[in-house]
């Protein structure tokens, strides 16, 4: 969409906001080169002096800029439609253990209902369509799961991640709508799919889960095995 947008407005340029330790850097600006490889890149963290979150908060207070990062929540906060991920700042210390206060879309196990909630999927050709007997489009579904699953507290994970940039990071994430489908799909396709087509279905998920968590969306052999999982469902 950013290239798109620059090629909409005659820009030579785009930037992105992600720090230059993680992963992000490396998918934005594999997909910025394939999809316009004479495209200028900016990295503000790179490239600026902005080198640490509390540089960045002291520009965005002294600039008037709402950032909900703040010195009292030192830690970085990604949202999107599928999850929020949390990493950086005390999170870096594996002793600390996150607050529930820091989570936003789910309550902790001891918060959550004591009877359990139903919950029907239905499904079509493998994509999700309708949330018990309601048919909605995938962002509304999607919506109303981490809705569902945040109240059971559905979804919380707290890893280290070996990142393609060579360094460990702690992230902890939510992914209430995200592990319900997950598991719901799971769950279709042990009663319908043939035995050796799940074996080698399975076989591919690394490999296709490490291409696109090292920016690798556009490559042919991601392609390749896109077209065989698509094949299975």
């Amino acid at each position: 969409e950013q290239i798109r947008i620059a090629k909409m407005e005659g820009a030579d340029g785009v930037s992105h906001g992600s720090t230059g330790k993680g992963n992000d850097q490396v998918r934005f600006e594999l997909a910025y080169h394939m999809l316009n490889p004479e495209i200028k890149i900016i990295a503000p963290w790179r490239e600026w002096d902005l080198t640490s979150r509390t540089a960045l908060i002291d520009y965005a207070v002294a600039h008037g800029i709402s950032v909900p990062v703040t010195k009292d929540k030192p830690y970085s906060t990604d949202r999107n439609l599928f999850h929020i991920s949390y990493e950086g700042g005390v999170l870096e210390d594996p002793w600390y253990e996150p607050h529930d206060g820091m989570f936003l879309l789910s309550v902790s196990p001891e918060e959550a209902p004591d009877k359990p909630t139903i919950i029907e999927i239905a499904y079509e050709q493998g994509n999700p369509v309708a949330v018990n007997g309601e048919r909605m489009s995938p962002a509304t579904l999607l919506e109303r799961l981490n809705q569902l699953g945040g109240k059971n507290a559905i979804g919380r994970i707290d890893i280290v991640e070996n990142r393609f940039v060579g360094m460990k990071s702690r992230g902890v994430y939510e992914t209430p709508g995200g592990t319900i489908l997950h598991e719901a799909h799971r769950a279709i396709e042990s009663i319908t799919l043939d035995r050796e087509v799940t074996f080698l279905r399975d076989s591919l998920i690394p490999s296709y889960a490490k291409m696109i968590y090292n920016g690798f969306w556009f490559s042919p052999e991601r392609e390749l095995a896109q077209k065989t999982i698509d094949q299975a469902q």
